[in-house]
């Protein structure tokens, strides 16, 4: 029976649509665990300073992992594992692991050390806002928290292998344990240690994140130890494909902290809710962008290793297609259905409607950006197959610029027409609602995140010969009209249920949240099967086919 279960774990999934769906399961299940700790620390703290502190604490721990851990990410380690492995020299692979662990080791813990001593000094430049007391917490939790990005970058680097050998139900289990740490944290060690007891929880984590992908690497042979011989030229390609991408993504994350700079000098409990806004309308960019992208990628590195861009350029297209498949009405549903997603998950305890309120408005603005983040998963991606890692980067540094540029310009903008942002305020129904200003914060995430989207497509266009025409236009246009048509029934079913439930309790608003999203869904599937939608087909067909213990084959040129 053991044996059979590390079997399960250790299986090959090499068909895109099967490990996409895979991955999709899982991602749902860390999703949820994600949901749930979200709920118990709203239900906890509530939008307070105790949150607004916690979420801060995470912003040097993560440039520090996008700036030094990240040179071992897996979409650039995917490509050279999977040309090395071509090669049939274990020894060689082998080797270069162990010069990896060893450059990684040598760069990260002298970081770790260097933040550690200049902590104080760092927590006043990037979260200026805060109180004395609040510093004081924020100094304690960030010192804790400098295990992370260890951790995490070891397991960038276990994982690589991982993915590269298509043992993705171990990969998909490293964000159900980290969430599941996290947990832990709220309810058993904050009870013991206080707050310094939250992330606590994070680094088991994180740890547990590393933990369950040993047995496999160790069973491959590649488990990396530090050597004294270390040779950097073995590795060089890897720093020089990694660079850029780790210019783009620490650009985002200076952005995102720059962000949370100005939430700080905000209302008490803006970073909550632009944290919990920003962890919900993260939920389908997980469960659909980064499943598609991630089954992808092995094969986009296989097929442009093999220098067929015929079918590289169409699976990337069907990647692209079946990302707007489901994130579209995923999108529709966020904003119809955002208060009732809001209070179901998060309204307890301490959160009260206030809280509510503001996160739901700020869920809708940040789900106009949801369909572009998504896309540029795959997009990415496609380049970093091909190792033209200098489009990503260009585009995300652009993405990342545009949102500093607004969040500092938007308050002035706003305050020039203010009936625009009466405007936003009424739409979003929170009129009443103290903390409004809160809402420029996803606003300029969105609109940056549409920038980076634009270049990046423009840049595509260019290189890949896509047009928005043919199987892409008619994928769009399909579910933009379903969606729409979603919209217009889940009002509806929203508005006739409010007439008879009681909407002040949980199982009233749950009651009104489920039944429309229901109604609005069999509705934009009728107009999807009435269309004659292509996707709608594949996906059934996918679903005849079972995952698990029958042997899944890679799909042929009709199947990508």
């Amino acid at each position: 029976m053991v044996k059979g279960i590390l079997n399960f774990f250790n299986r090959e999934f090499s068909g895109l649509h099967q490990a996409a769906f895979l991955l999709s399961l899982a991602s749902l299940a860390s999703q949820l665990l994600g949901l749930l700790r979200d709920r118990l620390l709203a239900h906890t703290f509530g939008a307070s300073t105790v949150l607004d502190v916690y979420y801060a604490a995470f912003r040097i721990p993560d440039l520090i992992f996008v700036s030094v851990g990240s040179f071992l990410a897996v979409t650039v380690l995917i490509p050279i594992i999977i040309e090395r492995s071509s090669r049939n020299d274990i020894i060689a692979d082998k080797r270069f692991m162990d010069n990896l662990f060893t450059l990684f080791t040598l760069i990260m813990v002298p970081t770790m050390v260097v933040v550690f001593l200049f902590t104080p000094q760092l927590n006043r430049l990037f979260v200026p806002g805060f109180s004395t007391s609040e510093q004081a917490q924020l100094l304690v939790a960030v010192r804790v928290l400098l295990f992370s990005p260890l951790l995490l970058g070891l397991s960038n680097l276990l994982g690589s292998v991982t993915q590269a050998k298509r043992k993705f139900m171990i990969f998909a289990l490293c964000p159900i344990l980290y969430n599941l740490g996290i947990i832990m944290g709220i309810v058993v060690f904050y009870p013991i240690w206080g707050f310094p007891g939250l992330v606590y929880g994070v680094v088991l984590g994180a740890f547990l994140h590393v933990a369950i992908q040993v047995p496999t690497i160790i069973s491959s042979g590649l488990f990396p130890r530090f050597i004294l011989d270390f040779n950097f030229e073995d590795i060089k390609v890897v720093i020089l494909r990694s660079l850029p991408r780790t210019l783009g993504l620490g650009a985002l994350q200076l952005a995102v902290t720059f962000l949370i700079m100005k939430a700080s000098y905000m209302t008490s409990g803006s970073i909550a809710v632009f944290n919990f806004a920003y962890n919900l309308q993260s939920v389908p960019i997980s469960l659909i962008g980064i499943s598609y992208s991630v089954a992808a990628f092995p094969l986009l590195s296989r097929l442009s290793a093999e220098n067929k861009l015929e079918e590289f350029a169409q699976c990337v297209l069907v990647g692209i297609r079946h990302i707007l498949f489901w994130v579209l009405p995923f999108v529709s549903l966020l904003i119809v259905l955002r208060a009732q997603i809001v209070r179901v998950i998060l309204g307890s305890g301490h959160f009260g409607w206030n809280d509510t309120r503001l996160t739901a408005a700020c869920l809708a603005v940040f789900a106009l950006g949801v369909v572009f983040q998504s896309v540029v998963l795959m997009l990415d991606r496609s380049y970093y197959a091909r190792h033209k890692t200098k489009v990503p980067v260009v585009t995300n540094l652009f993405g990342s610029l545009t949102i500093v540029v607004l969040a500092l310009v938007l308050p002035s903008f706003f305050s020039i027409f203010p009936t625009l942002f009466s405007g936003i305020i009424s739409f979003l129904k929170i009129s009443d609602v103290t903390g409004q200003e809160v809402l420029i914060l996803p606003l300029a995430y969105s609109i940056g995140a549409f920038a980076n989207f634009a270049l990046e497509w423009f840049y595509l266009r260019r290189d890949l010969k896509f047009y928005f025409s043919g199987d892409l236009a008619r994928t769009f246009s399909h579910i933009l009209l379903a969606s729409l048509v979603m919209d217009i029934t889940g009002h509806a079913t929203l508005f006739v249920l409010a007439q008879y439930l009681n909407l002040n309790t949980f199982v009233g608003v749950l009651i009104q949240g489920t039944f429309a999203a229901c109604i609005a869904i069999l509705s934009g599937v009728a107009v999807l099967v009435i269309l004659g939608n292509q996707e709608v087909h594949e996906l059934a067909s996918t679903f005849k086919k079972k995952l698990g213990f029958i042997s899944i084959t890679i799909p042929n040129q009709d199947q990508l």
